[in-house]
């Protein structure tokens, strides 16, 4: 498979797995506030609420394997950058806030994907306010 249909596979694996890992969470009773919160440290995929908790949630979708597995430290450092900076400008410093994880995997044929929800998958990694 050349890189430019890797990419665009890449794409709407993704895309999908953000739509279906919203649905998961709603169906949960997490309120979805928003998806793709981009910055130039990293993307969060998810923004939800749980209760009183605003949760910064990171999809992973694969075909097959443990997709959770892709979450290293150093995504976990960009996550955690990337959550500092929406408290930041939402000033919500103060919030309570957790890293969750969504992990998709789509087996071939029509058979339902299996989802994994990791709540508190990490904590926020760096130095500095929100950290411990």
């Amino acid at each position: 498979m050349n890189s430019v249909v890797r990419a665009f596979w890449n794409r709407w694996l993704g895309d999908r797995g953000e739509r279906e890992a919203a649905r998961f969470l709603r169906r949960a009773g997490l309120k979805v506030l928003l998806r793709g919160y981009r910055t130039s440290e990293g993307e969060i995929d998810l923004i939800a609420r749980d209760g009183e908790t605003l949760v910064f949630v990171e999809v992973k979708s694969r075909r097959a394997g443990s997709p959770a597995e892709a979450v290293t430290p150093e995504k976990q450092r960009r996550l955690t950058l990337a959550a500092l900076h929406f408290l930041k400008r939402h000033h919500l410093l103060e919030q309570r806030c957790r890293f969750d994880v969504v992990a998709i995997v789509w087996p071939e044929g029509r058979h339902p994907a299996s989802i994994e929800h990791l709540r508190n998958a990490f904590e926020a990694v760096g130095r500095g306010q929100m950290f411990r």
